[in-house]
Protein backbone atom coordinates (compact mmCIF):
# COMPACT_ATOMS: atom_id res chain seq x y z
CA UNK A 1 0.00 0.00 0.00
CA UNK A 2 2.76 2.53 1.12
CA UNK A 3 4.16 2.41 -2.98
CA UNK A 4 0.37 3.01 -3.94
CA UNK A 5 0.79 6.33 -1.28
CA UNK A 6 3.98 7.15 -3.15
CA UNK A 7 3.06 6.77 -6.61
CA UNK A 8 -0.08 9.36 -5.84
CA UNK A 9 2.05 11.75 -3.60
CA UNK A 10 4.55 12.01 -6.36
CA UNK A 11 1.80 12.49 -9.01
CA UNK A 12 0.56 15.51 -7.14
CA UNK A 13 3.95 16.89 -6.57
CA UNK A 14 4.64 16.57 -10.13
CA UNK A 15 1.59 18.46 -11.13
CA UNK A 16 2.01 21.01 -8.61
CA UNK A 17 5.84 21.88 -9.71
CA UNK A 18 3.97 22.06 -13.26
CA UNK A 19 1.86 24.74 -12.30
CA UNK A 20 4.59 27.10 -10.87
CA UNK A 21 7.39 25.67 -13.51
CA UNK A 22 5.03 27.25 -16.63
CA UNK A 23 4.58 30.07 -14.68
CA UNK A 24 8.06 30.98 -13.94
CA UNK A 25 8.74 29.25 -17.64
CA UNK A 26 6.75 32.34 -19.16
CA UNK A 27 7.97 35.08 -16.99
CA UNK A 28 11.61 33.48 -17.96
CA UNK A 29 10.73 33.78 -21.77
CA UNK A 30 9.73 37.72 -21.23
CA UNK A 31 13.15 38.24 -19.76
CA UNK A 32 15.20 36.70 -22.20
CA UNK A 33 13.07 38.35 -25.03
CA UNK A 34 11.95 34.78 -27.11
CA UNK A 35 8.97 34.37 -28.85
CA UNK A 36 6.28 32.69 -27.26
CA UNK A 37 5.96 29.41 -29.24
CA UNK A 38 10.22 29.55 -28.20
CA UNK A 39 8.84 29.70 -24.70
CA UNK A 40 6.99 25.96 -25.41
CA UNK A 41 9.65 24.19 -27.64
CA UNK A 42 13.28 25.76 -25.98
CA UNK A 43 12.45 26.64 -22.39
CA UNK A 44 10.06 24.91 -21.66
CA UNK A 45 11.02 21.60 -23.28
CA UNK A 46 15.06 21.86 -22.33
CA UNK A 47 14.02 22.23 -18.74
CA UNK A 48 12.03 19.29 -18.58
CA UNK A 49 13.73 17.06 -20.73
CA UNK A 50 16.92 17.60 -18.97
CA UNK A 51 16.70 15.69 -16.35
CA UNK A 52 15.51 13.10 -18.43
CA UNK A 53 18.90 13.28 -20.29
CA UNK A 54 20.86 13.20 -17.29
CA UNK A 55 19.54 10.05 -16.22
CA UNK A 56 20.36 8.01 -19.77
CA UNK A 57 24.01 9.99 -19.24
CA UNK A 58 24.42 8.38 -15.87
CA UNK A 59 22.41 4.73 -17.06
CA UNK A 60 25.24 4.59 -20.04
CA UNK A 61 28.06 5.70 -18.77
CA UNK A 62 28.06 4.16 -15.00
CA UNK A 63 26.12 1.26 -16.37
CA UNK A 64 28.67 -2.20 -15.14
CA UNK A 65 26.93 -4.54 -17.91
CA UNK A 66 25.60 -3.93 -21.42
CA UNK A 67 21.58 -4.80 -20.11
CA UNK A 68 22.25 -2.49 -17.40
CA UNK A 69 23.60 0.52 -20.32
CA UNK A 70 20.17 -0.71 -22.55
CA UNK A 71 18.23 0.87 -19.90
CA UNK A 72 19.31 3.51 -21.31
CA UNK A 73 18.92 3.03 -25.40
CA UNK A 74 15.31 1.81 -23.72
CA UNK A 75 14.43 5.68 -22.38
CA UNK A 76 16.26 6.90 -24.90
CA UNK A 77 13.37 5.41 -28.13
CA UNK A 78 10.22 5.39 -25.30
CA UNK A 79 10.30 8.98 -24.28
CA UNK A 80 9.46 10.10 -27.87
CA UNK A 81 6.97 7.06 -28.27
CA UNK A 82 5.19 8.62 -25.51
CA UNK A 83 5.18 12.18 -26.57
CA UNK A 84 4.14 11.30 -29.85
CA UNK A 85 1.20 8.84 -28.66
CA UNK A 86 -0.30 9.63 -24.86
CA UNK A 87 1.21 13.20 -24.92
CA UNK A 88 -0.81 14.69 -27.64
CA UNK A 89 -3.46 12.00 -26.58
CA UNK A 90 -4.04 13.55 -23.44
CA UNK A 91 -3.69 17.11 -24.92
CA UNK A 92 -6.61 16.05 -27.83
CA UNK A 93 -8.83 14.60 -24.50
CA UNK A 94 -8.11 17.83 -22.31
CA UNK A 95 -9.17 19.82 -25.33
CA UNK A 96 -12.09 18.20 -26.41
CA UNK A 97 -13.41 18.48 -22.18
CA UNK A 98 -12.47 22.18 -22.07
CA UNK A 99 -14.57 23.08 -25.34
CA UNK A 100 -17.48 20.55 -24.57
CA UNK A 101 -17.17 22.27 -20.87
CA UNK A 102 -17.81 25.89 -22.21
CA UNK A 103 -20.35 24.75 -24.94
CA UNK A 104 -22.75 23.36 -22.26
CA UNK A 105 -21.78 26.67 -19.77
CA UNK A 106 -23.01 29.04 -22.90
CA UNK A 107 -25.87 26.95 -23.69
CA UNK A 108 -26.71 27.04 -19.65
CA UNK A 109 -26.80 30.72 -19.61
CA UNK A 110 -28.32 31.87 -22.81
CA UNK A 111 -30.54 28.53 -23.60
CA UNK A 112 -29.07 27.91 -27.48
CA UNK A 113 -26.01 26.64 -28.76
CA UNK A 114 -22.26 28.97 -29.60
CA UNK A 115 -22.10 30.01 -33.43
CA UNK A 116 -18.52 30.06 -32.77
CA UNK A 117 -17.16 26.89 -34.34
CA UNK A 118 -14.63 26.68 -32.09
CA UNK A 119 -17.31 25.64 -29.27
CA UNK A 120 -17.66 22.41 -31.26
CA UNK A 121 -14.63 20.06 -30.20
CA UNK A 122 -14.58 17.88 -33.51
CA UNK A 123 -14.73 20.61 -35.83
CA UNK A 124 -11.64 22.98 -34.74
CA UNK A 125 -8.65 23.06 -35.90
CA UNK A 126 -6.23 22.60 -32.60
CA UNK A 127 -3.24 24.46 -33.64
CA UNK A 128 -5.76 27.64 -34.27
CA UNK A 129 -4.38 29.32 -36.62
CA UNK A 130 -2.95 28.46 -40.35
CA UNK A 131 0.54 29.95 -39.04
CA UNK A 132 0.64 27.59 -35.77
CA UNK A 133 0.16 24.75 -38.10
CA UNK A 134 2.80 25.25 -39.93
CA UNK A 135 5.04 25.64 -37.42
CA UNK A 136 4.17 22.75 -35.15
CA UNK A 137 4.10 20.79 -38.72
CA UNK A 138 7.67 22.12 -39.29
CA UNK A 139 9.03 20.59 -35.81
CA UNK A 140 7.09 17.35 -36.91
CA UNK A 141 9.22 17.60 -39.91
CA UNK A 142 12.57 18.21 -38.71
CA UNK A 143 11.72 15.08 -36.04
CA UNK A 144 10.95 12.46 -38.55
CA UNK A 145 14.07 12.42 -40.81
CA UNK A 146 16.32 12.14 -37.63
CA UNK A 147 14.45 9.70 -35.81
CA UNK A 148 14.52 7.76 -38.94
CA UNK A 149 18.04 7.87 -39.11
CA UNK A 150 18.00 6.98 -35.15
CA UNK A 151 16.29 3.58 -35.81
CA UNK A 152 18.24 2.65 -38.83
CA UNK A 153 21.25 2.98 -36.84
CA UNK A 154 20.22 0.56 -34.41
CA UNK A 155 19.78 -2.02 -37.00
CA UNK A 156 23.82 -1.70 -38.15
CA UNK A 157 26.99 -2.42 -37.17
CA UNK A 158 30.09 -0.51 -38.32
CA UNK A 159 33.29 1.30 -37.00
CA UNK A 160 32.79 4.63 -36.67
CA UNK A 161 28.69 4.35 -35.43
CA UNK A 162 29.82 6.63 -32.05
CA UNK A 163 31.11 8.87 -33.52
CA UNK A 164 27.52 9.50 -35.38
CA UNK A 165 26.72 10.27 -32.00
CA UNK A 166 28.28 14.07 -31.90
CA UNK A 167 25.58 14.66 -35.41
CA UNK A 168 22.48 14.47 -33.23
CA UNK A 169 24.20 16.92 -30.68
CA UNK A 170 24.73 19.47 -33.93
CA UNK A 171 20.83 18.86 -35.33
CA UNK A 172 19.23 20.02 -31.63
CA UNK A 173 21.74 23.18 -32.45
CA UNK A 174 20.64 23.56 -35.30
CA UNK A 175 16.99 23.69 -34.40
CA UNK A 176 17.42 25.12 -31.20
CA UNK A 177 19.32 28.24 -33.28
CA UNK A 178 15.74 27.78 -35.65
CA UNK A 179 13.73 28.14 -33.04
CA UNK A 180 15.20 31.59 -31.75
CA UNK A 181 15.51 33.45 -34.59
CA UNK A 182 12.39 32.61 -35.91
CA UNK A 183 10.30 33.13 -32.42
CA UNK A 184 12.18 36.45 -32.55
CA UNK A 185 11.06 37.82 -35.63
CA UNK A 186 7.73 36.69 -35.05
CA UNK A 187 6.81 40.76 -34.35
CA UNK A 188 3.23 40.15 -34.85
CA UNK A 189 2.15 37.20 -32.23
CA UNK A 190 -1.03 38.75 -29.81
CA UNK A 191 0.63 40.02 -26.39
CA UNK A 192 -0.57 37.84 -23.63
CA UNK A 193 -0.65 39.58 -19.73
CA UNK A 194 0.98 37.23 -17.85
CA UNK A 195 -0.19 35.82 -14.28
CA UNK A 196 1.63 36.98 -11.48
CA UNK A 197 4.35 34.68 -10.29
CA UNK A 198 3.58 32.63 -7.98
CA UNK A 199 6.85 33.49 -6.12
CA UNK A 200 5.88 37.27 -6.24
CA UNK A 201 2.50 37.32 -6.43
CA UNK A 202 2.45 41.06 -5.25
CA UNK A 203 4.23 42.09 -7.95
CA UNK A 204 3.60 43.53 -11.40
CA UNK A 205 7.18 43.23 -12.87
CA UNK A 206 9.01 40.23 -10.94
CA UNK A 207 12.53 40.25 -9.98
CA UNK A 208 14.59 38.27 -12.64
CA UNK A 209 16.03 36.43 -9.41
CA UNK A 210 12.82 34.96 -8.40
CA UNK A 211 12.13 33.97 -11.87
CA UNK A 212 15.09 32.11 -12.25
CA UNK A 213 14.69 30.75 -8.38
CA UNK A 214 11.63 29.81 -9.28
CA UNK A 215 12.43 28.22 -12.68
CA UNK A 216 15.21 26.05 -11.43
CA UNK A 217 13.89 25.12 -7.85
CA UNK A 218 10.21 23.58 -9.41
CA UNK A 219 13.11 21.60 -12.18
CA UNK A 220 14.59 19.89 -8.60
CA UNK A 221 11.15 18.75 -7.05
CA UNK A 222 9.96 17.47 -10.82
CA UNK A 223 13.06 15.83 -11.28
CA UNK A 224 13.23 14.55 -7.91
CA UNK A 225 9.55 13.55 -7.94
CA UNK A 226 9.81 12.05 -11.45
CA UNK A 227 12.53 9.80 -10.39
CA UNK A 228 10.47 8.60 -7.43
CA UNK A 229 7.83 8.20 -9.43
CA UNK A 230 9.92 5.54 -11.69
CA UNK A 231 10.62 3.63 -8.87
CA UNK A 232 7.33 3.09 -7.61
CA UNK A 233 6.39 1.94 -10.63
CA UNK A 234 9.27 -0.78 -11.16
CA UNK A 235 7.71 -1.95 -7.77
CA UNK A 236 4.29 -1.87 -8.21
CA UNK A 237 4.41 -3.38 -11.95
CA UNK A 238 5.61 -6.81 -10.83
CA UNK A 239 2.55 -6.36 -7.68
CA UNK A 240 0.35 -6.61 -10.74
CA UNK A 241 1.77 -9.70 -12.39
CA UNK A 242 3.27 -7.32 -15.29
CA UNK A 243 6.86 -8.48 -16.21
CA UNK A 244 9.69 -6.07 -15.57
CA UNK A 245 10.31 -5.84 -18.84
CA UNK A 246 6.98 -4.59 -19.90
CA UNK A 247 6.97 -2.48 -17.50
CA UNK A 248 10.33 -0.70 -18.37
CA UNK A 249 8.98 -0.54 -21.84
CA UNK A 250 5.18 -0.31 -21.01
CA UNK A 251 4.85 2.24 -17.87
CA UNK A 252 8.33 3.66 -17.42
CA UNK A 253 8.11 6.00 -20.95
CA UNK A 254 5.04 7.56 -19.38
CA UNK A 255 6.17 8.36 -16.20
CA UNK A 256 9.46 9.55 -17.35
CA UNK A 257 7.44 12.20 -19.78
CA UNK A 258 4.74 12.91 -17.05
CA UNK A 259 6.39 16.61 -16.40
CA UNK A 260 5.66 17.15 -20.03
CA UNK A 261 1.99 15.92 -19.90
CA UNK A 262 1.32 17.78 -16.91
CA UNK A 263 2.40 21.46 -18.66
CA UNK A 264 0.51 20.42 -21.32
CA UNK A 265 -2.42 19.66 -19.34
CA UNK A 266 -1.83 22.74 -17.21
CA UNK A 267 -1.48 25.07 -20.77
CA UNK A 268 -4.35 23.61 -22.35
CA UNK A 269 -6.63 24.33 -18.68
CA UNK A 270 -5.32 28.49 -19.15
CA UNK A 271 -6.34 28.34 -22.59
CA UNK A 272 -2.59 28.51 -24.23
CA UNK A 273 -2.96 25.49 -26.23
CA UNK A 274 -0.32 26.51 -28.61
CA UNK A 275 2.70 26.77 -25.82
CA UNK A 276 1.11 22.93 -24.54
CA UNK A 277 1.37 21.57 -28.48
CA UNK A 278 5.07 23.69 -29.05
CA UNK A 279 5.99 21.94 -25.59
CA UNK A 280 5.51 18.49 -26.58
CA UNK A 281 6.75 19.08 -30.16
CA UNK A 282 10.12 20.46 -28.74
CA UNK A 283 10.58 17.77 -26.40
CA UNK A 284 10.28 15.57 -28.57
CA UNK A 285 12.76 17.41 -30.83
CA UNK A 286 15.28 16.97 -27.65
CA UNK A 287 14.34 13.09 -26.65
CA UNK A 288 15.47 12.57 -30.66
CA UNK A 289 18.98 14.11 -30.46
CA UNK A 290 20.34 14.20 -27.21
CA UNK A 291 19.86 10.71 -25.54
CA UNK A 292 19.96 9.58 -28.77
CA UNK A 293 24.07 11.60 -29.22
CA UNK A 294 24.55 10.06 -25.82
CA UNK A 295 23.16 6.07 -26.80
CA UNK A 296 26.20 5.96 -30.00
CA UNK A 297 28.63 7.61 -27.76
CA UNK A 298 28.74 4.77 -24.81
CA UNK A 299 26.47 2.04 -26.29
CA UNK A 300 26.69 -0.69 -28.73
CA UNK A 301 23.31 0.46 -29.98
CA UNK A 302 21.62 -2.14 -31.24
CA UNK A 303 17.84 -2.95 -31.60
CA UNK A 304 15.99 -5.75 -30.25
CA UNK A 305 12.65 -6.25 -31.49
CA UNK A 306 11.18 -4.68 -28.85
CA UNK A 307 12.59 -1.38 -29.33
CA UNK A 308 12.50 -1.80 -33.37
CA UNK A 309 8.51 -1.72 -33.15
CA UNK A 310 8.60 1.10 -30.67
CA UNK A 311 10.53 2.83 -33.19
CA UNK A 312 8.26 2.18 -35.79
CA UNK A 313 5.30 3.15 -33.83
CA UNK A 314 6.63 6.38 -33.22
CA UNK A 315 7.19 6.91 -36.88
CA UNK A 316 3.67 5.94 -37.37
CA UNK A 317 2.52 8.68 -35.23
CA UNK A 318 4.08 11.24 -36.77
CA UNK A 319 3.46 10.39 -40.17
CA UNK A 320 -0.65 10.42 -38.88
CA UNK A 321 0.05 14.09 -37.31
CA UNK A 322 1.41 14.89 -40.38
CA UNK A 323 -1.28 13.95 -42.56
CA UNK A 324 -3.89 15.39 -39.93
CA UNK A 325 -1.75 18.77 -40.40
CA UNK A 326 -1.43 18.70 -44.26
CA UNK A 327 -5.32 18.50 -44.34
CA UNK A 328 -5.93 21.06 -41.65
CA UNK A 329 -8.08 19.06 -40.01
CA UNK A 330 -5.82 18.20 -36.56
CA UNK A 331 -8.85 18.34 -34.25
CA UNK A 332 -8.55 17.54 -30.84
CA UNK A 333 -10.33 14.24 -31.95
CA UNK A 334 -7.71 13.14 -33.94
CA UNK A 335 -5.21 14.25 -31.38
CA UNK A 336 -6.83 11.99 -28.97
CA UNK A 337 -6.73 9.20 -31.79
CA UNK A 338 -2.42 9.78 -31.69
CA UNK A 339 -2.77 7.72 -28.03
CA UNK A 340 -4.24 4.73 -29.79
CA UNK A 341 -0.63 4.07 -31.30
CA UNK A 342 0.48 3.59 -27.57
CA UNK A 343 -2.62 0.74 -27.50
CA UNK A 344 -1.25 -0.63 -30.71
CA UNK A 345 2.48 -0.58 -29.28
CA UNK A 346 1.06 -2.54 -26.17
CA UNK A 347 -0.53 -5.27 -28.51
CA UNK A 348 2.20 -5.61 -30.26
CA UNK A 349 4.53 -6.46 -27.20
CA UNK A 350 2.26 -9.57 -26.32
CA UNK A 351 4.19 -11.77 -29.31
CA UNK A 352 7.35 -9.99 -29.34
CA UNK A 353 7.66 -10.52 -25.70
CA UNK A 354 6.64 -14.56 -25.50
Amino acid sequence: MIHFVLLLVCAVAIYLSCEWFVNAVEWLGERLNVGKMAVGTILAAFGTALPESVVTLVAVTTGGTEEAKDIGVGAAMGGPLALATVAYGVTGAMLLLKRRRERLAFLATTGMPPSDPAAYPDTEDATGTERDMKRLAKDQKWFLPIFIVKVALGLVAFAFKPALGLLFFAAYAVYFWREIRSSRAAEDEEEEELEPLKLQPKAASPSTWAVVAQTLATLVVIFIAAHFFVKQLDVIGPMLGLSATVTALLLSPIATELPEIMNAVIWVRQGKTKLALANISGAMMIQATVPSGIGLLFTRWDFDGALLWSGLITMAAIVYLLLSMRAHRLTPRRLTVAAGFYVLFALGLIPILS
